[in-house]
């Protein structure tokens, strides 16, 4: 019976080892998102704003197989291609939105109704093992007056409260049930950090907690310290330690940086301590005093994603500006527009125009060629995506917007949405979410 007992323990030891390591190779959190299969398309005789500074008057853009096959003039027509007549439309790649909370933020929100909102963990102040799409509710309406809005691509990101809020997620907003279905595949994960008066107010008191800048700058030192020491180390802790493998990953280069900042004083100190741990920046949200610190966020290598008009609704953003995205572009910086409320992210042209005509008031010559690159682009690039995304150039995905005029005049509307080459919105119809459905009335009883 004992040697029984021992064959048998010692085959199910030798069965447990494989499966124990299929079960480490598979990502439980993996994309399932497929884009639905879609005849080829040609679009014909459009303004092409490709997303690097380019204006192509009268081009055609042909669409296969999910991907920009050909851009030029009088392109062949392949058999069965769909033929879209864009004769005096404008058409852009898809808009990028880098920073919303979407599916965690419920609007209207009010202050202190925290059952209504899941954006940010807040009982500790580094949060470095939560992610965001944990939290994220795919029936969220606002996703799909996002992608009416001309947004093909998003982030949701944690909130501010924390030193290190925890991991963001890039999304395609599409009508789904899961966050999983909606997930970029293959995008890199961000990690969100804040720094100024978010993360010190937070405190309130609890112990722990840092309450002033200067804490927050060596909470996050001490944070990176540790993760530094134990990555030198090589040795692998007893129990996993979720929050110090994100620490980890981000040291290496895996995640995306988000650097929640305002100031042009706490900008250049987290970008020093940066440095100091070798991680980088890919990005500085909100940043109303980048126009002051544009080549020390070129140097680094970070974008600054920012409000065309937000100021002195926080003493972080009294300093604010109208011209600060174009005089971060005018220095070779990293502009971008960002919503952070989904109001604003069904206007990211609007507020993309907006930027560009403070600029032009200020002297700069900003066509909208080159100021579409804020929402297209430049976004791509701080997400990690800039080689899929964010151009009109062949081999790109096939996420598209063809407006009825130049996308940067208010009376300018979209016509049609294309995601992986699949029309999504088409002469203003575009899919319900469940919460706008509404209920039949009830019948009376009996």
């Amino acid at each position: 019976m004992a040697r029984r007992a021992a064959i048998l323990s010692g085959l199910l030891l030798a069965l447990a080892i494989p499966l124990t390591a299929a079960a480490a190779d598979r990502d439980p959190y993996a994309s399932t998102y497929r884009a639905a299969d879609a005849p080829a398309t040609l679009i014909v005789g459009a303004t092409v704003l490709d997303g690097l500074g380019a204006r192509l008057e009268g081009h055609d853009v042909l669409v296969e197989r999910g991907k920009l096959v050909a851009i030029g003039r009088a392109l062949p027509r392949p058999p069965g291609v769909r033929v879209i007549d864009a004769q005096g439309a404008w058409l852009t790649p898809g808009i990028i939105d880098v920073h919303t909370h979407l599916g965690t933020f419920a609007q209207p929100y009010e202050h202190g109704a925290h059952a209504f909102a899941d954006v940010s963990e807040t009982s500790r102040p580094d949060s470095a093992d939560v992610w965001i799409e944990h939290a994220i509710r795919a029936s969220d309406p606002a996703f799909l007056h996002a992608l009416a809005a001309g947004v093909t691509t998003l982030q949701v990101l944690p909130g501010s409260s924390s030193v290190i809020g925890g991991r963001a997620v890039v999304l395609k907003p599409i009508p789904a049930t899961t966050v999983a279905a909606m997930k970029f595949p293959g995008a890199p994960q961000g990690l969100k950090m804040a720094c100024g008066s978010n993360p010190s107010l937070s405190a309130e008191g609890r112990p722990g907690f840092p309450d002033s800048r200067m804490g927050v700058v060596a909470h996050l030192r001490d944070l990176l310290a540790q993760a530094s020491a134990r990555m030198r180390s090589g040795k692998r802790a007893a129990m996993p330690d979720l929050a110090q493998d994100t620490l980890a990953m981000a040291l290496r280069g895996e995640l995306q940086i988000h650097l929640h900042c305002y100031r042009a004083d706490d900008i250049a100190t987290i970008l020093a301590v940066a440095d100091e741990f070798g991680l980088r920046i890919a990005a500085v949200h909100h940043a109303t005093e980048a126009y002051k610190i544009p080549d020390r966020l070129r140097e680094h290598g970070a974008c600054a994603a920012v409000w065309p008009d937000w100021w002195g609704f926080k003493r972080e953003a009294e300093d604010g500006i109208r011209e600060n995205a174009a005089f971060v572009d005018a220095a070779g910086g990293c502009a971008i527009l960002h919503s952070d409320i989904p109001v604003l992210g069904n206007l990211l042209h609007v507020e993309t125009a907006k930027a560009a005509a403070a600029g032009r008031r200020a002297g700069l010559d900003i066509p909208s060629e080159h100021a579409i690159r804020w929402i297209t682009s430049n976004p791509a690039r701080a997400l990690g995506l800039d080689d899929r995304i964010g151009r009109i150039a062949p081999g790109y995905n096939a996420d598209l917007v063809l407006w009825s005029g130049d996308p940067l005049l208010v009376r300018s509307r979209v016509r049609l949405v294309m995601m992986d080459g699949v029309v999504q919105i088409e002469d203003g119809q575009r899919p319900q979410a469940d919460f706008e459905l509404g209920r039949r009335a009830m019948e009376p009883g009996p």
